[in-house]
């Protein structure tokens, strides 16, 4: 019957009907030239996954970029010491090694009234058990192994992988085979050996929240300071190097690292000439999928200066030895509220790939350095012997037998693992407190050049501030934002405003995508304000326009009823480990997540004033809890925002990510994205505020909000105020409003704000 001529005509008006309908949509006059939007995908994954393609191809530019960038760098340098300086400063900075060690005369030997600081021996050395300070209240806990019958030939600090024990790295744990304990066989041979203690990656859920490991955890909050585990566990290796150094300089230093701690023998070999040897155990290989490991390793801006090669640049020309391994580290660590991550073996390949661009580096006239690559299996050792050698520079060590390794013996109790693991942990991450304690102090040196002596001054000497907190701590992509391209669909109507979807074009793979909500009582050429409404963490633009959500409580639309334009674009921050995986790939370039939502949102911004309706100087920001974050941090850098409101956010924001003594800590909770780096010593969120004064600014709080306190958000916005009423004095444009509620949008003293700044009169509806 549908095949008759009459329905097949009629068929055809309707689907000709449709077209029409659908263009007359995309050619409405309030909408400017836009094309239909025809994605049938939720558009929100679609995005999601676009920007995850577009940080896969910035990491493979950065990872080819590197190699001509340091070439130009090393052109340029007149001396090549002045050029490696130049780099180990960079690679410390980046690491976290900026702290002054502790100077000492030796390591103190650990004894009681009940045992002996010697806990074992045999017919060539001692083990002791040992302590050093290193920095503040970190010290070195592990064991030392003295020859007793020999002259010390050299100095070699053992850093075991973060799940062994010194202990298995000295033959006083059964399970682990003769060729593996490299600290006993350095010492059968007549060498000092250092073992220290590795934080473990045993996992404990904390304070019953996010289930982390012992190295996540320390590493968030450090992270936040501008520091890192690695650079702690560094300065513990260097700390060493300092005894060794001033024992007897003339005695040669290697350190021989695997797993976890051949990372930590690289980088300090990098940083440290005093290091004459470092063995890499089970750990080069390339660092491009960096984000997919253990967090604890997420090095921020690490792949735009250095990989494994470069690494070894550094080291050169001074030994080194590289062990892989065919049946290396195995590491898989589930995402129950810490990061998600894993480490495989790499391949011959991937090694190759480090030697080849190691030999790119070498420059005319350098004098190459020795190495050696080694690859071990089940029915191998380690080249012990072979580092032994070229240690001593007499061949292999005849002082090496195999009698050696049998008569070691235990003379009292073994240190007590788990104490000794929670005193390292305690003495870092109080260390870490001690840095946020003092943080408010080096912020107010950060920001001591902004003049307050008129409006126009300090807006001429936040700029610079402004290029700091886009390049070292938002992360700006310096590419040129495509044509918009909008794509337009119809999304709801009422009898006060019209809705429709819209996506843009931001960057190759980078859409932006959110709802218009247009009044339906727009007079053609009459010109109103725009407020971009922001939702907030798993949000979508759907939940603050309809539905009643109890966060929201359709804000957007009743903004819209109130005759404002409104535009709620859809975040980054949706999908749980997939957008959070999309910060560890951005921080591995020196990125962060708003570094794709700020040119969205300029984007966004940019489309808006093309709208005939639209008065560019009128376009507004007023975001809850992630979109509070928004609020912070993106009309700072688009100053297109003539206002930002800041709900359910506001707050001590450092202390909120780096404490370990409060309860409202993202320490302890499955945000693992959130940390930002070194943001305690520049950007807080006076800091924040004063990159948008002396544009008006607000804060919406719940007293019942538990993001945080009523005191902690009181204390932080007392600094806002003092600047804009009396530095600035314009004390009018700052507000904050508190109320009884929980976490959500109140829309009483935000939508006063709002009509007041953007001269917008009370609705009349």
């Amino acid at each position: 019957m549908l095949n008759h001529p009459r329905y097949l005509g009629l068929l055809t008006l309707l689907l000709l009907f449709s077209g029409r309908n659908e263009a007359a949509i995309s050619q409405d006059s309030r909408l400017g030239d836009t094309a239909p939007l025809v994605i049938k995908d939720d558009i929100a994954s679609v995005l999601v996954s676009g920007v995850d393609r577009f940080l896969l191809q910035q990491i493979e530019e950065a990872t080819k970029n590197r190699i001509t960038k340091w070439k130009n760098e090393r052109s340029v340098a007149k001396e090549l010491d002045s050029f490696q300086k130049h780099k180990r400063s960079q690679l410390a900075h980046l690491i976290g090694v900026r702290d002054t060690r502790i100077s000492f005369e030796s390591p103190e030997l650990v004894s009681t009234l009940v045992s002996s600081s010697r806990i074992a021996a045999s017919s060539a050395f001692d083990i002791h058990v040992i302590r050093m300070p290193v920095i503040g209240s970190i010290e070195l806990e592990g064991l030392l192994l003295l020859p007793v019958s020999q002259e010390v030939l050299g100095s070699v600090v053992v850093v075991p992988d973060a799940d062994a024990s010194p202990e298995s790295m000295c033959g006083l744990v059964e399970s682990v085979s003769e060729s593996e304990q490299v600290a006993r066989r350095f010492a059968e041979c007549g060498y000092r050996v250092v073992v220290p203690t590795m934080i473990s990656r045993k996992m404990k859920k904390r304070r019953g929240r996010a289930n982390l490991t012992n190295r996540e955890f320390l590493y968030r909050s450090a992270f936040e300071m501008g520091r890192h585990l690695v650079g702690y566990e560094i300065q513990k290796i260097l700390a060493a190097v300092d005894w060794f150094e001033k024992d007897d300089p003339s005695k040669k230093v290697c350190v021989w690292g695997r797993g976890e701690g051949g990372q930590l023998t690289l980088y300090a070999a990098a940083l440290d000439t005093r290091i004459d040897m470092a063995v890499i155990d089970d750990f080069l290989g390339t660092r491009k999928s960096m984000w997919s490991q253990p967090i604890s390793r997420n090095l921020f801006g690490l792949l735009n200066d250095f990989g494994d090669a470069e690494c070894l640049r550094l080291i050169a020309p001074r030994a080194f030895v590289e062990i892989g391994r065919e049946k290396g580290l195995r590491v898989n660590l589930p995402s129950q509220g810490g990061a998600p991550g894993a480490i495989v073996p790499a391949t011959k390949v991937e090694s190759n790939l480090v030697f080849e661009d190691f030999h790119q580096y070498r420059g005319q006239g350098e004098k190459e350095s020795w190495h050696s690559r080694s690859w071990v299996d089940d029915d191998h050792a380690p080249p012990v012997n072979q580092v032994i050698a070229q240690l001593s520079g007499v061949g292999p060590a005849a002082a090496f037998k195999k009698e050696h390794l049998s008569n070691l013996k235990i003379l009292g109790s073994l240190p007590d693992a788990g104490q000794r693991m929670q005193r390292q942990m305690d003495q870092i991450d109080r260390f870490s407190q001690t840095l946020l304690a003092e943080s408010e102090n080096v912020r107010r040196r950060f920001i001591e050049d902004l003049d307050t002596s008129s409006v126009e001054n300090f807006e001429l000497s936040a700029e610079k501030y402004r290029e700091v907190f886009a390049k070292e701590v938002i992360g700006q992509f310096d590419l040129p934002l495509k044509e918009f391209n909008p794509r337009v669909r119809k999304f709801s109507e009422n009898q006060s405003f019209t809705g429709y979807e819209v996506v843009l074009d931001v960057f190759d793979e980078v859409i932006a995508y959110g709802i218009l909500l247009i009044p339906n009582d727009l007079k053609a050429g009459q010109k109103r304000p725009v407020v971009v409404c922001q939702h907030g963490l798993e949000g979508r633009p759907q939940d603050i326009v309809q539905g009643d959500h109890p966060a929201y409580h359709d804000f957007a639309a009743k903004l819209a009823t109130e005759g404002l334009i409104t535009f709620s674009p859809q975040n980054l921050y949706i999908f749980t480990d997939r957008f959070r995986t999309l910060q560890r790939k951005a921080n591995s370039i020196g990125k962060t997540l708003f570094s794709v939502i700020v040119p969205q949102h300029q984007q966004i911004v940019n489309w808006l004033k093309t709208l005939p309706n639209v008065d560019a100087e009128r376009i507004a920001f007023y975001g809850l809890s992630y979109g509070g974050k928004s609020a912070m941090r993106i009309p700072p850098l688009v100053k297109d925002y003539c206002l930002s409101i800041c709900s359910a956010d506001f707050n001590d924001w450092i202390w909120k990510n780096a404490s370990t003594k409060s309860p409202y800590s993202y320490v302890w909770t499955g945000e693992y994205e959130i940390f930002e780096f070194d943001l305690g010593n520049t950007f807080n969120y006076f800091e924040m505020a004063a990159l948008i004064a002396p544009r008006p600014f607000m804060v919406e709080r719940g007293h019942f909000d538990g993001v945080s306190s009523d005191e902690r958000v009181a204390y932080e916005f007392a600094k806002v105020r003092h600047l804009y009423q009396a530095k600035l004095g314009i004390g009018n444009r700052c507000e904050i409003e508190f109320f009884v509620g929980p976490h959500t949008i109140n829309g009483k003293g935000t939508f006063k704000f709002l009509r007041k700044h953007l001269k917008w009169p009370e609705s009349p509806r």
